[in-house]
């Protein structure tokens, strides 16, 4: 028999609790899994609303096991205490917990004689190929994802350009703040999450992969805009990423734009199951340089294909495959966003989310990719 299986958080922050249970709480709570049975520890606060909606097999009360350890006595026992009672009865004692789990509380189980061993890899593996109602839920969370997208082309199409290239939306400036704004009420509206992240990046901006964006938004300048949105409903991320030009683009931007998309289109026909994520990775680094823009550092600043091809997509906007580290099975849900960033010229990266099927990949977005708007 496998060692059991010890999570004691949000379902709110991690991935693999919600995974586990399907059970959204903000506050910490404890899950077990002994073979194939699953169990909980909630607070009076949501003890009810668990046994309605959590997919375990049973819920139990953490204060009724405080009050029977508890007994005549006027203390009541420490919460390491009542959680290591719990595992007792449940024949607990030796238990795998995902390597994140908090140190002090590992302390405070071990004096209670629990013994904790941290999980080597990826605590439930088998969220790295998805069920059918998986894909479901990030198809519908890419909707929103793209609902977001759609907005902020509208909003860039309606902007006039004055005659230094600053872009204006009636009589304001349009900024980075305002787009990813007008995108994110977009999200929200469409029932996703969003926590002011989406990346809005022009100009010189855009060739730091990561970076949010901020202050006005010229014309004929390229520009990344990179949404990945929580559905509110399911937990499920989406995440699309178009580059644009508000205007006309120059030949060496659109070069650049053709380029990075040709790279993400040889990916996508590559992935295949049993194919390595590495040797395509390299590959399009290898396009990318043959093109002009080689992966280096030049004066102090990486230029070129300086990150990933992509990531596992799921309950964690980031998790587990990543594409070089990848063997591609049927089921596995993976980005594919190569990007090419030259100061001086700007930043592009195309991203889509694909599914690898029996057959190859196809792409669960559906959003189209202009240049110029």
């Amino acid at each position: 028999m496998p060692r059991p299986k010890l999570i004691i958080a949000s379902s709110e922050a991690s991935a693999d609790m919600l995974y586990a249970t399907g059970f959204r709480a903000p506050d910490a709570f404890v899950f077990l899994q002994t073979g194939t049975k699953k169990l909980l520890l909630l607070s009076d606060l949501e003890v009810d609303r668990g046994r309605q909606q959590a997919n375990v097999d049973r819920v139990d009360s953490f204060s009724g096991i405080a009050k029977q350890l508890q007994g005549r006595k006027k203390k009541a026992p420490s919460y390491a205490r009542t959680i290591a009672a719990w595992l007792r009865m449940n024949s607990s004692r030796s238990i795998v917990v995902p390597s994140d789990f908090p140190f002090g509380l590992a302390r405070e189980l071990k004096k209670e004689g629990v013994r904790l061993k941290p999980a080597k890899s990826s605590f439930f593996p088998e969220r790295e190929t998805k069920s059918s109602s998986e894909v479901r839920a990030i198809e519908a969370a890419i909707r929103i994802a793209e609902a977001g997208m759609a907005r902020a082309m509208e909003v860039l199409a309606a902007a006039v350009v004055r005659k230094d290239g600053r872009l204006f939306l009636g009589r304001r400036i349009l900024t980075s703040e305002i787009l990813r704004t007008e995108i994110e009420t977009t999200i929200v509206r469409a029932g996703g999450e969003a926590r002011g992240d989406t990346i809005v990046a022009g100009g010189e901006q855009a060739c730091d992969p990561h970076g949010r964006g901020t202050g006005p938004l010229r014309a004929d300048e390229l520009i990344i805009i990179d949404i990945f949105p929580r559905d509110a409903r399911s937990g499920y991320y989406g995440d699309i990423t178009r580059t644009v030009v508000r205007g006309k683009a120059s030949a060496a931007q659109r070069k650049l734009w053709e380029t990075c998309l040709t790279g993400q289109k040889m990916a996508a026909e590559k992935m295949k199951p049993g194919v390595l994520g590495a040797g395509i990775h390299e590959s399009i680094k290898g396009y990318f340089a043959e093109q002009g823009y080689p992966t280096e550092l030049r004066n102090g600043r990486w230029q070129g294909f300086f990150h990933g091809t992509g990531h596992g997509l799921g309950l964690d906007i980031h998790e587990a495959p990543r594409f070089a580290a990848a063997t591609f099975l049927p089921g596995q849900v993976i980005t594919v966003e190569p990007g090419i960033y030259i100061p001086g010229l700007g930043g592009v990266r195309h991203e889509d989310v694909a599914l690898v099927t029996g057959q190859g990949a196809r792409f669960l977005t559906k959003a189209p990719k202009p240049l110029e708007i």
